[in-house]
């Protein structure tokens, strides 16, 4: 993997009619609070004890974040934003982007300032550095192994709680796109739904008599019988659940183009090529914000400035 930004998956939205490809940094307010809870919950009611034990209060330092594994960097507004909330003199200076490919041994970021704050912001810092790179990470090599085909990668609401918005940027920052936020952002009738409905044309109809047209209807289905009831009723979306890649190919010829096509359940980076060569518009896959594995990624000295 080159280090370099990274190429994105360029397709079109098909809930938003949009696929931006610049990616967009969270507004401060929705990340400030996860950091500070962080930050409380490291600091305890004594701070930093070691840090400030052992550090000499004027003694200033040059320290690096720097990637030990490869993959893709997102959270770098979460690191900055630990270290100004710990102590606004430190000063971050970013030598990638969100967004980014990277190999081992790639310098991050610089983190320049009081050396026993830079000490007490790093494991805040870098938990959240690792944790959203790991999630872009796997995102992109997803987006690399359907690359050839028209299909998106998407995430689903299986994130940690408190962290969606963060999470879902870090799939965005993979070159993926996201799924519904929270329930109050499209109706998505899932099996049990169905069951204590009595239905999918009942529950179809209930729904489409409810909702305002500004709000798109997606139903879950496990067979092709239930897709085509949905079909002579019409849904916006189809979520075709732990469906073959032969059932997946007929279930997108009988669509035909009148609504979006979901593949969901099991599907893994072995399998997930299979599923979208079948042509559905998208794949989701609940591991990728729930199970990634951290980025690695190490603090390392560089220089003392004075002390």
């Amino acid at each position: 993997m080159r280090s370099g930004p990274l190429q994105k998956h360029s397709l079109v939205n098909p809930f938003t009619g949009v696929y931006d490809k610049m990616l967009t940094p969270l507004p401060q307010v929705l990340i400030e609070p996860s950091l500070r809870r962080a930050l409380e919950e490291d600091l305890g009611l004594a701070g930093d004890i070691t840090s400030a034990a052992v550090i000499p209060p004027r003694h200033q330092s040059v320290v690096a974040a720097v990637a030990r594994k490869p993959g893709v960097i997102a959270g770098l507004d979460c690191a900055e934003l630990a270290c100004a909330l710990v102590d606004p003199s430190i000063t971050v200076t970013r030598h990638v982007k969100d967004g980014t490919a990277v190999e081992p041994g790639t310098r991050i970021a610089s983190f320049e300032g009081p050396s026993g704050s830079i000490l007490t912001a790093e494991r805040t810092a870098l938990n959240f550095l690792g944790h959203l790179s790991g999630i872009a990470s796997v995102t992109a090599k997803l987006v690399q192994a359907v690359s050839d085909t028209k299909t998106a990668v998407v995430c689903t609401r299986k994130t940690t709680p408190g962290l969606r918005a963060l999470e879902k940027y870090a799939v965005r920052a993979g070159g993926g796109m996201n799924h519904r936020y929270s329930l109050a952002d499209a109706v998505l009738i899932k099996d049990n739904h169905i069951a204590i409905s009595g239905g999918i044309t009942a529950t179809l109809t209930r729904a489409r008599a409810m909702v305002g047209h500004m709000v798109k209807i997606e139903i879950e289905v496990d067979t092709l019988d239930q897709l085509a009831e949905v079909l002579a009723i019409g849904a916006d979306a189809v979520l075709l659940d732990n469906m073959t890649p032969a059932m997946l190919r007929q279930a997108v010829e009988m669509v035909d183009g009148r609504a979006i096509t979901e593949a969901s359940g099991g599907i893994t980076p072995q399998t997930a090529h299979a599923s979208a060569a079948t042509g559905v518009d998208q794949i989701s896959l609940g591991w990728i914000t729930h199970s990634a594995p951290t980025l690695d990624i190490g603090l390392d000295f560089v220089s003392m400035l004075s002390g």
